[in-house]
């Protein structure tokens, strides 16, 4: 079995082919300009990964949502109950860039970071 991918590890965006095993085993990948390329369609056949980014609710702040991102890329078939852990999920304000608001999510190691700041709403009681 072949499959086609583009390399996004740098802008030149290989078209890449890998050949597969019945296994799902990468054999050979042909198309790449760099070592990188091939290192990266064999993760993408056998473990592909995504950085998560999305937002958080909060309360008591200026703002009710939060940008957050994962700290590592997360396996891609964990995204969906990440997501839905997530959604369930709301942090108090103030939230600053950096702070880790869900530590370990789905046991992965992988903490969640605020990557925006949402004040305490003074109006609040």
């Amino acid at each position: 079995m072949k499959r086609q991918l583009t390399c996004i590890i740098c802008p030149i965006g290989c078209c890449l082919t890998a050949e597969l095993d019945e296994n799902g085993e990468v054999l050979n990948v042909t198309g790449n300009t760099c070592g990188r390329g091939k290192a990266y369609a064999e993760s993408e056949c056998t473990h592909p990964v995504r950085t998560l980014t999305t937002t958080m609710r909060v309360s008591g702040g200026t703002e009710p949502l939060v940008s957050i991102k994962s700290d590592m890329p997360l396996p891609k078939e964990l995204l969906l109950p990440c997501m839905e852990k997530i959604n369930r999920l709301q942090v108090a304000a103030p939230v600053q860039i950096g702070d880790i608001l869900f530590r370990n999510i789905e046991n992965t190691g992988i903490d969640l970071v605020a990557t925006g700041n949402v004040k305490k709403d003074q109006t609040c009681g």
